[in-house]
């Protein structure tokens, strides 16, 4: 029970929907209606401008970073006890916090496509792994400007480098789900890129 209770506190931490919210009290039309619809931070850059944009994108990634770090710390203070379950425990709460973000039950599970809050989960978990995909997304968005392009690449290199870690195979496995479930978000962005009509982020 108390595993499920972090589970499901994970998941409802993470489907908070930052740029809605931010949007919102910005007095902007409802995100969702704007732009690409989508609730992540590449859109309400877009549509809201940098300021708010930014903002999103660091709520979102700190969705992943908090909870994780808290979690973190109730294992090593004993307050919270799993007797060689805490990389479990910890792999399932990132699951959780991404799978929150994707699908809200906020907003009747049509949320953003993960990414950020991915970010801030393996900056937590496997910081080191991370390090690779960076370098990729920041190339691939320096090169091309697509930023969904970028996305998909990262998140392919990722299980790979977190395999290659020495990390536990439960955030192998939470992994391999992030990655598959980022791409798949990303299907109408690989049509578009495939079509050639995909929009370019502007710096």
């Amino acid at each position: 029970m108390e595993i499920f209770g972090i589970v499901a506190l994970a998941y409802l931490i993470g489907a908070i929907p930052s740029g809605v919210i931010l949007t919102r009290m910005a007095g902007i039309a409802d995100i969702r209606r704007l732009g690409s619809g989508n609730v992540g931070a590449t859109n309400v850059y877009r549509v809201a401008g940098k300021r708010l944009g930014i903002l999103t994108l660091i709520l979102d990634i700190l969705k992943g970073v908090l909870p994780l770090l808290l979690l973190q710390y109730l294992l090593d203070s004993g307050t919270v006890t799993a007797p060689g379950l805490e990389t479990s425990i910890s792999a399932l709460a990132a699951l959780a916090l991404f799978g929150g973000h994707c699908y809200p039950v906020y907003l009747r599970f049509k949320g953003g496509k993960g990414v950020a809050t991915a970010l801030g989960v393996f900056l937590v978990l496997a910081p080191l792994a991370l390090l690779p995909s960076l370098v990729v997304f920041i190339l691939v968005l320096w090169r091309w400007r697509y930023v969904s392009l970028a996305s998909i690449s990262a998140a392919t290199v990722l299980p790979f480098t977190v395999l290659g870690g020495g990390y536990s195979w439960a955030l192998v496995l939470v992994t391999c789900v992030i990655a598959a479930v980022v791409v798949y978000r990303h299907r109408g962005n690989i049509e578009r890129l495939r079509l050639g009509s995909e929009s370019r982020f502007s710096f």
